[in-house]
């Protein structure tokens, strides 16, 4: 009977564990308009110089943010991108400026790149697929649930 136990028990306390963790660990996540965008948080100052240029593309539904402690007129730009995105600039949640269809920069712009800053002072930014902004009719003041 103990042979059979013990390794019960065993993967009893795995599974639930595993139900444990699927409970609390959740994927970030922005809605706006009722479409969904699942997140990659930049966190660091590091994560945030880099932010989508560690990808070589981006499906629909990924979207990667950037919060800040306060709102600012925080400058963003294109460097080392492999493909165009949407820049969309927050204040507490709602659309203070979007950049649609920002497109990667060419060679003569390697050492002097555009910058991309917001209308009005923003406490966070969400970058999706270029385009997306316009086709799901994205527009300044709509609201943006962020659920961490």
């Amino acid at each position: 009977m103990k042979k059979i136990f013990f390794p019960l028990l065993a993967i009893c306390i795995l599974v639930n564990l595993f139900i444990i963790y699927n409970i609390f660990h959740t994927t970030p996540l922005a809605i706006i308009n009722s479409h969904d965008f699942y997140l990659d948080v930049a966190l660091t100052p590091q994560q945030k110089e880099i932010g989508l240029a560690k990808y070589t593309s981006l499906p629909d539904n990924k979207a990667m943010y950037f919060p800040f402690d306060r709102a600012d007129y925080y400058s963003f730009w294109m460097k080392g991108m492999h493909f165009p995105i949407d820049i969309i600039f927050l204040k507490d949640k709602k659309i203070v400026t979007i950049y649609s269809s920002v497109p990667i920069p060419t060679q003569q712009q390697t050492n002097n790149l555009p910058m991309y800053k917001p209308k009005g002072p923003a406490n966070s930014v969400l970058e999706i697929n270029a385009g997306l902004s316009e086709k799901y009719g994205f527009k300044e003041g709509d609201m943006v649930e962020i659920y961490n």
